[in-house]
């Protein structure tokens, strides 16, 4: 492994440590579940959270380099249960340099019920470009979730879908970047619900959702 490499898993180690604090500031995960994942550029290896390890106890060096095929290459814990999940996601997108997985309250309230999340949100149609699509129920441990999430995702805007009965995974082009849509979509996914229990939803029209994320994605914020 050459010293650009090792360099390069030792900020990623410190990153996704630090992005797992994230997930526990905004509520969405409880006592070990969820993770946050990096792909290492420039080698076929990824950074992703140790299985069962409590949040607060997460060091850098705690943190897990596998391949993308999720094969550990260092780290004295076992990874993630969801690691082939994401390793399968890396493989398949290669645009894709960040994975997230969550349990949020709301997020996963929809997951349990089928349904995906309408975009009645101008905040949706920024972050997602439509909906937040359902993805299929699969089994923890090997890649189906993997296959369900790229199946799902493919030819959608939304870095973000339900996996039917489990929860949320986010993708990004960093790790912070599927952090942030982990944040969003359980935040809209508690509004759009509150919303519905008053009375039916009022979707966006297509072409004012195509404006806003536009916009969104290509002019707001600092350049």
């Amino acid at each position: 492994m050459s010293d650009t490499v090792s360099d390069t898993i030792a900020r990623l180690r410190r990153e996704v440590c630090q992005l797992h604090e994230q997930l526990t500031r905004w509520e969405l995960v409880t006592w070990t579940s969820g993770n946050v994942s990096a792909r290492v550029p420039g080698a076929d290896l990824l950074v992703i959270k140790p299985s069962g390890v409590s949040y607060d106890e997460l060091t850098p060096e705690s943190m897990v380099v596998t391949t993308l095929d999720g094969n550990v290459v260092d780290g004295n814990h076992s990874p993630s249960s969801d690691t082939d999940a994401h390793a399968y996601v890396y493989r398949a997108m290669p645009h894709v340099n960040g994975v997230v997985h969550t349990h949020s309250a709301y997020a996963t309230a929809w997951s349990a019920r089928g349904e995906s999340i309408p975009c009645v949100l101008t905040a949706m149609a920024d972050e997602f470009g439509g909906e937040i699509p359902i993805g299929p129920f699969a089994l923890i441990g090997g890649d189906d979730i993997g296959k369900g999430i790229v199946a799902t995702l493919a030819g959608h805007r939304s870095p973000a879908v339900l996996m039917r009965n489990h929860g949320v995974f986010t993708i990004g082009a960093s790790a912070k970047a599927a952090v942030k849509a982990a944040v969003m979509c359980e935040d809209v996914a508690r509004t759009v619900h509150i919303a519905r229990s008053g009375g039916a939803l009022v979707p966006i029209e297509p072409e004012h959702i195509d404006a806003l994320y536009e916009r969104y994605q290509g002019v707001y914020g600092q350049r």
